[in-house]
């Protein structure tokens, strides 16, 4: 294993705990106690260029996955996770989902990035993108964790250090479970099955 690597699973490991955490306990302040602080409104563009808000999401089960086109190993594994997961599903279940991969890199994932890049995966993920203040806010909203490696500075071919889970959000934008990139596939799509039924 290269140090880079080592130095990202070991950054991943602690950004999961943390989120997982978030997840468990919502937000102490919150009306709900136990409720899972999930989610919020967001205006991003998608791989086409379209302008696409949290609203566009309603009616529909989603997957929810950040990271960067340029990560080595985690993101592309956690959207094969999501891809075999989906393949998994019969047409009219797929048809129910909204598998989404929201970028935590927007000053190198432009639309034609994105466009270029989830040609790898399931046809039905939509990749978003937007400004650095948009992205602060939808990570912000779902609480996640971004930040350039240490020593990338200035440099173009840099490492992003962030959270690597997926999460599963109903048809009202609602948090219902969450997986990480290491979860197999034929478990992420059993989860489906039985939350979204016939």
């Amino acid at each position: 294993m290269r140090p880079h690597q080592a130095v990202l699973l070991a950054a991943t490991a602690i950004t999961i705990a943390v989120t997982a955490a978030f997840v468990l306990y919502g937000d102490r302040d919150s009306k709900k106690y136990g409720a899972a602080a999930i989610g919020g409104p967001f205006t991003l563009s998608d791989q086409l260029g379209r302008s696409l808000t949290e609203k566009d999401l309603k009616g529909s089960y989603s997957l929810i996955y950040f990271g960067y086109t340029f990560c080595p190993d985690v993101c592309p594994t956690g959207l094969q996770v999501m891809s075999n997961a989906m393949d998994q599903l019969q047409t009219e279940m797929q048809q129910k989902i909204k598998p989404v991969f929201i970028t935590i890199d927007p000053e190198r994932d432009t639309v034609d990035q994105l466009k270029s890049y989830l040609g790898n995966f399931h046809p039905r993920i939509i990749g978003l993108t937007g400004t650095e203040r948009q992205i602060a806010e939808v990570t912000r909203a779902y609480r996640v964790y971004y930040a350039k490696a240490k020593g990338s500075e200035g440099k173009r071919d840099y490492l992003m250090d962030h959270s690597s889970i997926i999460f599963f959000m109903n048809p009202e934008g609602k948090y219902v479970n969450h997986f990480t990139h290491m979860t197999a596939a034929d478990k992420l799509a059993a989860t489906l099955r039985l939350n979204i039924g016939n």
